[in-house]
């Protein structure tokens, strides 16, 4: 009896993890270096963009909803260099770590890999007449940037994020002097 119910509850994981990929066939999980074998799966938010303009400040709503940018060199965690975790501004999903920012010169705070695979997600964009990869947040589909393979070692990639996309969670005690 047991081994019938372990067959079932195979096959129900299955259909459920094949059902959630067709739901979203448009977007692709990006695989992370430092990703888990197994990963819990994310409960998505789906709200009405009514709903999110009441949570979300104008810009934050522009940005992550609308899929904005905002101007380079003007965003507040630019130049953060606490030691900590940045968070989507939207869901609060851990996104980056500080460890992987760096300095790209390009106006945004940039990283060379996402804290785990399975929390960005990313979508063909070829708006503005140009050729891109959009990064959203995995759980609720905000706007967070671009990746470009333009990056620092070991990934070779540059997660270029808006600073509107993103909060910092501060590890307490703990400054990184870059």
């Amino acid at each position: 009896m047991k081994f019938y119910t372990f067959i079932i509850s195979l096959v129900v994981l299955f259909f459920t993890a094949c059902n959630s990929t067709q739901n979203n066939p448009q977007k692709t999980v990006l695989a992370s270096p430092t990703a888990t074998a197994v990963q819990d799966t994310l409960t998505k938010i789906v709200k009405s963009e009514a709903e999110w303009k009441k949570e979300l400040t104008e810009q934050e709503f522009y940005i992550l909803r609308q899929k904005g940018t905002e101007r380079s060199f003007t965003g507040d965690l630019l130049k953060n260099k606490d030691k900590g975790i940045y968070v989507c501004a939207a869901c609060d999903l851990p996104l980056f770590d500080s460890e992987t920012k760096f300095k790209s010169g390009t106006g945004w705070p940039s990283f060379w890999e996402p804290i785990n695979g399975i929390n960005v997600a990313e979508e063909s964009d070829n708006s503005h007449g140009m050729r891109r990869v959009e990064v959203l947040c995995n759980r609720c589909g905000g706007h967070l940037g671009h990746v470009f393979d333009d990056g620092p070692k070991p990934t070779g990639l540059r997660y270029c994020i808006n600073s509107v996309s993103l909060n910092f969670k501060k590890e307490v005690g703990l400054t990184n002097k870059k």
